[in-house]
Order: structure tokens, then sequence, then C-alpha cells
């Protein structure tokens, strides 16, 4: 849990957390609450619990996460939202808040191959504001950052305007996954940086919200772990502004 110590950005702290793949079998169960307990050792900020594409995980996203809560450890669902309608991801986002749980990363997700309909949403940015709109400031928000920007953005700046939207929309904070080049790490949070300054509306927002988060942020991920029926368990690197509070389920 984040502990408010200043107002002021340059105390903005650096985590980290684990991601795991929900597990398909009572096997699988056992192992993730095997490496779980050995990662843990590393004293992440959280685990996060990854969602299928258009929710086909979603049964099993909870009981993940419910595991790892009932283990003791603060844990976040992955909730996407392309190929969803705002019904269903509105009793999704119901159901998590009635098991106690108010920590989410907020994604845009793929389609289910061969699957059509795309949805009510088309962006995370979206799917941020349907939160916000819906249930106000019960939910802590994660957003996704790309340094190296999402393979399908048109530039770096055109993925940098997307991450503006999503903290806007109302995130509290941003999370990247492994990267390679550390140097592009850091000249992103240099260029979101430069973007609050430039954007009077954004800076109203970054009082509470990723960018602020991002601007003292000095952190190299670190390296890609695998763990049984985690499938990838991988360690996110995240960036968060101490006023603000994680209220996860612990």
């Amino acid at each position: 849990m984040v502990t408010p110590q200043s107002h002021h950005p340059a105390s903005a702290r650096r985590t980290f957390s684990f991601e795991f793949f929900p597990p398909n079998t009572p096997e699988g169960a056992t192992k993730l609450a095997g490496t779980a307990r050995e990662l843990a050792e590393l004293k992440p900020e959280f685990f996060s619990v990854t969602y299928g594409a258009g929710g086909s995980t979603q049964e099993r996203t909870l009981n993940a996460v419910l595991d790892l809560c009932r283990a003791g450890y603060a844990a976040a669902p992955h909730i996407s939202c392309i190929g969803s309608s705002r019904a269903m991801v509105k009793e999704m986002l119901e159901r998590y808040r009635s098991h106690g749980i108010k920590h989410l990363v907020a994604l845009r997700g793929d389609l289910p191959s061969g699957t059509l309909f795309t949805g009510d949403f088309h962006y995370a940015s979206e799917l941020v504001a349907f939160i916000r709109q819906e249930f106000g400031d019960q939910f802590f928000i994660e957003v996704a950052a790309y340094p190296e920007y999402h393979p399908q953005a048109k530039s770096a700046q055109d993925d940098l305007a997307n991450f503006k939207r999503k903290v806007i929309a109302g995130a509290n904070s941003a999370i990247t996954q492994y990267f390679y080049n550390a140097d592009c790490y850091f000249h992103f949070v240099e260029e979101a940086r430069a973007m609050a300054s430039r954007s009077r509306s954004c800076r109203a927002s970054c009082r509470s919200a990723a960018i602020r988060s991002l601007r003292a942020s000095r952190m190299r991920a670190a390296p890609r772990f695998r763990a049984g029926s985690a499938r990838s368990s991988k360690v996110m690197a995240t960036t968060r502004h101490p006023s603000r509070r994680s209220v996860s389920t612990w």
C-alpha cells in the first residue's frame, strides 16, 4: 500500500509487480500459489492477473485474484474492453467491487480469434472514462505505458498522445512491461513530463495521475520470470505518486 509522504513529484515511488496468467486446473492453481510465495520474497507492490481476449478468462481471472488476496497479497485483475459491451464491463466491475477488489489494470485488449464484434469500446481511454463515470474513484486504475511505443501506433508521439488520453480519462498510475532499452524508458518519462508542462488540462489532471508519477521515475524493469502454470509471470515496472493510496485487497 502506498503511504502518502509528499505532494512533490520528485518523491514519486518506483515499484514493480508480477503478472500471472490465470490457471485453468487445480494443479495450476497450486503451482501459482507456490510461485507467488517465492516471488513475494522480493516484496512486489502487487500481483496482477491477465484477462483473456474478449473476457474469455474472466472467471479464472477473478478466482486467481481472490486466491492471491486470501493468501495475503495485494492483487489486481486486468480488465480489457475490446469485444465487450458497457453492460458486460459494468457487470464484471460490480462483481469485483462486491468481492472488495478495488485495484484494476485497464487495457484495450484483443478480440478473440475469428470474432467480428468489436464491442462498445475501441481504446483503453474509453474504458477508463467509463469506469470513472460509473464508479467514480472506487477503483485505483493502472494503465499501460509503452516506452518503445505500441506496435500499432503510427509514431512515438502518437502513442504518447494515446497515453495522455488515458491519464486525462482518470488513470491513477502507469505500468510498463519488460523492455530492453532503458534509454527509451527515460526518454518516455521526459516526454511525458514535457507533455504535462505544455498542456494545462493535462497538468491539472496530473495532480493525482500517471504522468506526474512518471516525472521522477528512474527504474529499470527487471528480467522476465517464467513459473509453472503462471506461464509468463512477468515483472512490471510501475511508477506511482505517493499522494494516492492503493486500496486493493491484501
